[in-house]
């Protein structure tokens, strides 16, 4: 089996190089399990191995065996809470394996192949849909940030301060105030980027692959108000902001603000620094430049 290239950097940690040494064996007990006859993988996964799956009654399947990072844990269960309405249908689960059996999307064009006005409006039609009142299993938004104010300082020190202190500050500050005034908790995704939402026959869009928490729905938005699919650029952040905050009637100065902070949170990892996170937080700090 050949392992796409995005998931390469599984090979560089001890808990990467025990998952690959477990995926033949779970490959061939899922295929068994559950009578799939399987494809080739998906060449564009991240963070988990995916791959067309039929089933004996012709059902176009995805098999999907996640990397066991924390923020996927409760993808089954994300689905399941959604149940088709907006998102994908889980169709079997096997948490042992971290393995997921999920409906295929067809024709599966990511939304940012439309132009962006055109994909903002498809997601300010889906994402209400996706607002459901949730509690647990789910990890609230809350404890997530905790985490995210926590590592920031020690991550950013550890990377030789690879931005400018301000902008750490500021984003502790925001997270530190939004996290306590937040509004109803809802279901959100805080992976909803446009290359998650795929063109689908039974709907025209449907989510794949939440990481979700439970949260106010100002942070539903931020994966894409900041994400590159649909434009990297001062102009195309700020519309995006403008277009999703005024559409979805929300509170404009609390999506920027969240967008601020787990943006920033997300530009560093333990051996990675990812520039283009970084330069979003300065375009929303600084104010606009086209």
């Amino acid at each position: 089996m050949m392992l796409p290239e995005g998931l390469d950097w599984v090979r560089g940690t001890a808990t990467g190089r025990s998952w690959l040494a477990t995926l033949p064996t779970w490959l061939a007990e899922c295929a068994e399990q559950w009578s799939l006859r399987l494809g080739p993988p998906f060449r564009q996964a991240y963070a988990s191995l995916a791959l067309p799956a039929d089933l004996p009654d012709g059902t176009a399947a995805v098999l999907k065996l996640q990397y066991p990072d924390e923020d996927s844990r409760h993808e089954a269960d994300a689905l399941t809470h959604w149940d088709g309405d907006g998102a994908i249908r889980l169709l079997a689960h096997d948490p042992e394996r971290r393995a997921l059996l999920v409906e295929r999307c067809r024709p599966g064009t990511p939304l940012y192949e439309l132009p962006g006005d055109r994909a903002l409006d498809a997601m300010t039609g889906l994402l209400p849909r996706l607002w459901r009142p949730a509690g647990g299993p789910f990890t609230p938004l809350a404890e997530e940030a905790a985490g995210w104010i926590d590592r920031m300082p020690r991550r950013w020190a550890a990377h030789g301060r690879p931005y400018e202190r301000r902008l750490l500050d500021a984003a502790l500050a925001l997270l530190t105030d939004l996290v306590s005034s937040q509004g109803e908790q809802v279901l959100v995704n805080q992976d909803l980027h446009a290359g998650n939402v795929l063109a689908a026959d039974r709907e025209p869009w449907l989510v794949i692959d939440p990481k979700p928490l439970t949260g106010e729905r100002e942070f539903s938005v931020v994966p894409l108000v900041r994400g590159p699919e649909l434009g990297h650029s001062p102009g195309a952040v700020r519309r995006r902001l403008d277009q999703l905050t005024a559409e979805l009637n929300l509170d404009r100065e609390r999506v920027r603000g969240w967008t601020i902070g787990h943006t920033l949170a997300w530009s560093l990892t333990d051996d990675s620094v990812f520039p283009h996170q970084i330069e979003v937080v300065r375009w929303l700090l600084d104010g606009w430049r086209s």
